[in-house]
């Protein structure tokens, strides 16, 4: 405990009551958390087991516990430390629930039958999941949201197959995520013995990021402890100006209102950041200045003086891109920085497009945090299929590709039937597409089904090289419905992703005459400079980017539209900046295109928050 902050040791040493610990990024928080348990146990004698510690994500849940045993040794496993959705799960468990999980792929497949069952066509899957899972993290049951949506016939639609989902499920005995929560939350609203149960249990419960809860997981946690208590504490920690996950139903709220929902609570503040420079620091207050709502804090450190804010201006997305390359060799050659001291931030997922190219062609590493390169996509690459089997059909990348194709859109294409064209054309040595039409599948409707392919490939075949690239992406999205496939081959994402990648292939595409050229370019992927090991530059969307720090950070894209974001709440729009810009420990660069998609933009205002070059609004 010698090393803790005066601020982080009144923080961890408050023993009973109510309390929430307010920290700036690189404050230590978990640290702080971890040194609190520690004191609970040594200090006051709880007993490990009568602690529980809760947090959002399994690598935070395990950064906790690795933590953890450095200040309590082999008492930490005694420690309950996990994720919330995995302490719902062990209650429920433990009090007799039988059930299975239902997630990613299993979710899709019970949902599609659901609309299947009641005839509707007209919504996504995506958006029906989305819509139901939003529902259920405010606490909004099926009956209320009927009454919630009268009058609104599509939202009416969603809140039948929200009835008729949470039956399968039922009858099935499968729960998803958004259940473990539900069903533990009315399992100790309604039974007061079992609350009693866990009350007496964790007599200490805390949990880290509480700026990420949403109003479910809020009243889970109100039902765990004891307010005005002697015998027991609830310690909460988190940043309001990192709350970035309102898109999933969390709520700034929870942490903005924590003083009026627990009145007698004390509040802690930790305002000393340890991981960037004061020019950085500087910045980031810059931009907290603006927000309407929020916490109020000093921002501080004792890190040396650093370099100022580096805004980098581009004519568009290419040249921007290009101007990545030239810092980022410079950092490296002339200032000895290492390549995977560096990230690249953005906002939305397909602006790793421009970077990724002009990385690749620049012989730069570089890594995607949480998913893959634009190119091996997985809507991207189901279209780029496509093209191969149109551009020559009889070769042998055009057999993989047309595999892959076979059911997408789906035709109910089985692989026992794709085995038997493979055995069929290995026989007669011929390719995949000419056996496609010569063999005879035994099911009608199957037959049916590879007789419109064919007849929708055979003339885009003959006539390939009229077509530019960008119109034949274009064709085939329109009439395969392929952005409705596949979406509803996809769980919900941030920011209709999906989409985006697929407008921005066209636009990529767009700068290719012909269609094997244009593949030619997108094979140069496969074997690409990208870092499996993660030594090089780290390129992830801001989301991704939140609990970490890279001593160099690039924040590229800024501009109006993109960040803010048009279709985003500009105070959460202003959070995500904050939570990018805190990542940087040494240098920030802003970046901004002054032409974007083809059309003039205008500079995010944001940038001029950050510089401190705009004087906050005046309510």
């Amino acid at each position: 405990m010698s090393d803790l902050t005066p601020e982080q040791l009144k923080a961890a040493e408050f023993k009973d009551g109510i309390c929430a610990v307010i920290a700036v990024p690189g404050s230590g928080k978990t640290k702080t958390m971890m040194e609190r348990i520690g004191i609970l146990v040594n200090k006051h004698g709880i007993a490990p087991e009568n602690i529980l510690g809760l947090t959002f994500t399994k690598n935070a849940a395990a950064e906790m516990k690795s933590r953890l045993v450095e200040v309590l040794g082999d008492r930490s496993e005694r420690v309950h430390l996990s994720t919330i959705h995995s302490f719902c799960y062990y209650l429920l468990k433990r009090e007799g629930f039988v059930f299975e999980i239902v997630s990613g792929k299993e979710q899709l497949i019970l949902m599609k039958e659901v609309m299947k069952q009641l005839k509707i066509k007209d919504l996504t899957v995506g958006t029906v999941l989305r819509e139901i899972s939003l529902a259920k993290n405010n606490l909004i049951f099926v009956d209320e949201f009927k009454e919630l949506f009268v009058g609104d016939p599509s939202m009416m639609k969603v809140a039948v197959i929200y009835e008729r989902y949470d039956d399968l499920k039922f009858k099935k005995m499968l729960l998803d995520f958004d259940d473990l929560l539900i069903q533990s939350y009315v399992l100790l609203r309604d039974h007061e013995k079992i609350r009693g149960k866990y009350l007496e249990t964790f007599s200490s419960v805390l949990i880290d990021e509480f700026q990420d809860t949403n109003p479910v997981q809020l009243e889970i946690l109100k039902l765990l402890i004891t307010e005005n208590s002697a015998d027991s504490s609830f310690w909460v920690c988190g940043d309001d100006h990192q709350s970035i996950y309102g898109f999933a139903g969390a709520s700034v709220g929870n942490i903005l209102n924590f003083k009026t929902m627990f009145p007698l609570s004390e509040q802690f503040i930790l305002e000393l950041n340890f991981r960037s420079t004061q020019k950085i620091v500087q910045a980031c207050s810059n931009l907290a200045n603006h927000f309407k709502r929020q916490i109020h804090k000093e921002f501080k450190t004792n890190n040396i003086k650093g370099d100022d804010v580096i805004v980098l201006e581009s004519s568009n997305e290419m040249t921007e891109a290009l101007a990545l390359v030239r810092e980022i060799t410079d950092l490296v050659e002339r200032k000895g920085y290492k390549y995977n001291e560096i990230a690249v931030l953005y906002r939305a997922n397909f602006q790793s497009l421009y970077p990724e190219e002009a990385f690749l062609q620049n012989k730069i590493p570089f890594y995607i945090q949480g998913g893959s390169c634009f190119y091996k996509k997985r809507e991207i690459k189901f279209l780029l299929f496509y093209l191969r089997v149109i551009q020559d059909p009889d070769c042998d990348e055009a057999d993989e590709a047309l595999l892959n194709i076979l059911n997408a859109p789906v035709r109910y294409i089985s692989n026992k039937s794709k085995a038997e064209l493979k055995e069929f054309c290995d026989k007669k040595d011929i390719h995949l597409y000419q056996g496609l039409k010569e063999t005879r599948f035994d099911t009608p409707f199957i037959r049916k089904n590879i007789r419109e392919f064919i007849n929708f490939l055979d003339p885009l075949i003959e006539a390939v090289d009229t077509f530019r690239p960008s119109e034949l992406l274009k064709l085939l999205r329109n009439n395969l419905d392929y952005d409705r496939f596949i979406v509803d081959e996809d769980l919900p994402t941030i920011d209709d992703v999906i989409i985006e990648n697929l407008n921005h292939l066209q636009l990529s595409a767009a700068r290719y005459d012909d269609i094997k050229s244009f593949l030619e370019y997108t094979d140069t992927f496969e074997d690409s400079n990208i870092s499996e090991n993660k030594d090089g530059v780290s390129l992830m969307t801001i989301h991704k980017s939140k609990g970490l720090e890279f001593k160099i950070v690039f924040l590229i894209g800024l501009v109006d539209t993109l960040l803010p974001s048009a279709k985003g709440n500009i105070e959460e729009e202003r959070r995500i900046c904050f939570v990018a810009i805190s990542r940087a420990m040494e240098l920030l660069f802003l970046s901004y295109p002054l032409g974007y998609l083809n059309q003039p933009s205008k500079k995010s205002i944001f940038i001029d928050e950050i510089l401190g070059n705009k004087e906050p609004a005046v309510e």
